[in-house]
């Protein structure tokens, strides 16, 4: 048999695929079988430097476009991205292992973003006042930043890079890319589809990399915000550590996020929210509910049919048509998380459903794990406190719908949160009093559309601004105030009161 050596994954600079300057490399994984399937390059300093600098040589021009030509530019990449979404969603399931149709869900929410910058020149309108005082009209517009830089995480290498660069780009900034070594393909086939759409070249950068390139990127005095999504200590790094170099920052954290079932919702829907939402992806979504909170009887009446559903998962290669779910993304993360369900165990929660030691025919060597149910978990327990990232769904019963509103609030992160009832009054007290960014009603996942942003609260965000939508038109843009006063309506004579409205 020939055994087919790993290709290498370069970084895109100045509109061209690029080995780099620096040596280093990282082996890239299909953990399915368990094998490499490339090797990355990891950017230093002078690699950094080099995309920065190509983005900045490409901004005066870009930034100078009108917003209707960068639009256009996005229809185009709009129509190629259409014409190669399984092309990328092929290249996430081969280095990120969820199963093929969540892959395809991922590029089609992506495309969301892109459809919806499509529309800048409506996004960048400003606001006009006709004769603030005397002869003087006020007016504010919208500009862009310069060179801008994300940082994104493994588990969506396309949506979340789409979060970020079509807003910063369709608002005139320049981008640069970071995202994670892991899957660190599909960033290079956007960016050819980019200059396919006719971006020009520097406008869209990738850096492959490590810590090393991110450091860089933090302190370059040439990029002037960085986006960030990924694990809470991570983001509060890139929070301080941009902020004191002078940048704007947007960083999304880590998430626990809970799915409050009350008594009277209806049990059969619930049952299939909570498996989607817990072991869809393997549970590696920033989104994935990870805690059910059993109200009253609500507990032992769904208890057996989740233990079911979780034993009845179809744990396969995503590529196959049938997965329901698929590998954990490396061995070290499937140790991780191994290690978490022990810990469970350890703590004195009632272990369930064990996914620990599961097989997959054909596929020894790939990073597998079965959904596991921990029942009557406690908030003291750590696989209650932490992030778990894994097909871990933890349930803490109590008795009534106070208690699980304070419970949840009294939750470090405040990331996302469902809750499924049949009574009116409950979903509107839930949603006012809950102390969550994005809150589901008889919804598991509610992932905001295009159109309204995507932002958790305390230790899930760092920042004021949440991604996309039109929190993202203003995070990839500044606002400018002009006066204007013309020769015909000054009066003679010094003036030393500011303009006021009553100066009239």
């Amino acid at each position: 048999m020939t055994h087919t050596p790993p290709h290498a994954i370069a970084h895109f600079i100045g509109g061209q695929r690029q080995a780099g300057i620096s040596s280093r490399q990282q082996a890239v994984f299909n953990p399915a079988s368990g094998s490499v399937s490339g090797q990355v390059a990891l950017a230093n300093q002078a690699d950094v430097n080099s995309a920065v600098a190509a983005a900045l040589a490409a901004y005066p021009a870009w930034a100078e476009t009108t917003p209707l030509k960068r639009a256009r530019v996005m229809f185009r990449f709009l129509e190629l991205l259409n014409a190669h979404k399984d092309d990328l969603a092929r290249l996430i399931t081969a280095e990120h292992g969820k199963v093929f149709s969540d892959a395809q869900g991922e590029v089609a929410r992506g495309i969301d973003i892109v459809e919806f910058v499509c529309g800048i020149p409506q996004l960048l309108k400003g606001d006009y006042t006709e004769q603030v005082s005397s002869g003087i009209d006020n007016w504010t517009l919208r500009q862009p930043l310069g060179v801008v830089a994300g940082i994104t995480p493994f588990n969506f290498p396309v949506m979340v890079p789409m979060w970020m660069f079509p807003v910063a780009i369709a608002c005139g900034n320049t981008f640069v890319l970071k995202p994670s070594p892991i899957d660190p393909s599909p960033s290079l086939l956007m960016g050819e589809l980019l200059r396919q759409a006719g971006l020009p070249d520097g406008v869209y950068n990738v850096v492959q990399g490590d810590k090393e390139a991110v450091d860089v990127l933090l302190a370059h005095p040439q990029v002037q915000a960085v986006s960030f999504v990924g694990s809470t200590p991570i983001a509060n790094h890139i929070y301080e550590t941009g902020a004191h170099h002078g940048k704007r920052v947007q960083a999304l954290g880590g998430a626990k996020n809970h799915m409050v079932v009350m008594p009277d919702a209806d049990l059969e829907q619930a049952v299939d929210a909570l498996i989607g939402a817990a072991y869809g992806s393997a549970g590696e979504r920033c989104m994935a509910i990870s805690v059910a909170v059993l109200v009253g009887d609500a507990g032992d009446r769904i208890m057996p049919q989740l233990a079911a559903r979780a034993r009845q998962l179809v744990i396969k290669n995503g590529m196959e048509s049938d997965a329901e779910m698929g590998p954990i993304v490396t061995r070290a993360a499937l140790e991780r998380i191994t290690d978490c369900i022990a810990q469970g165990v350890g703590e004195g929660a009632q272990l369930l459903v064990d996914g620990r030691g599961i097989k997959v025919p054909g596929h020894d060597a790939g990073f597998w794990l079965g959904g596991t149910l921990f029942d009557h978990v406690t908030p003291a327990m750590r696989i209650y406190q932490e992030e778990i990232f894994g097909p871990v769904l933890v349930c803490v019963r109590v008795p009534d719908l106070q208690q699980a509103i304070a419970l949840v609030n009294a939750h470090q992160f405040g990331n996302g949160v469902a809750c499924f009832t049949r009574d009116g009054h409950v979903a509107r007290e839930f949603a006012r009093r809950i102390q969550v960014g994005m809150v589901g009603i008889n919804v598991p996942i509610p992932v905001p559309m295009a159109w309204h942003g995507f932002g958790g609260w305390k230790k899930s965000l760092f920042g004021d601004m949440h991604a996309y939508g039109s929190e993202g038109v203003r995070f990839y843009s500044k606002q400018k105030s002009i006066m204007q006063r013309w020769p015909q309506s000054i009066g003679k004579g010094a003036e030393f009161v500011m303009p006021t409205s009553k100066s009239d």
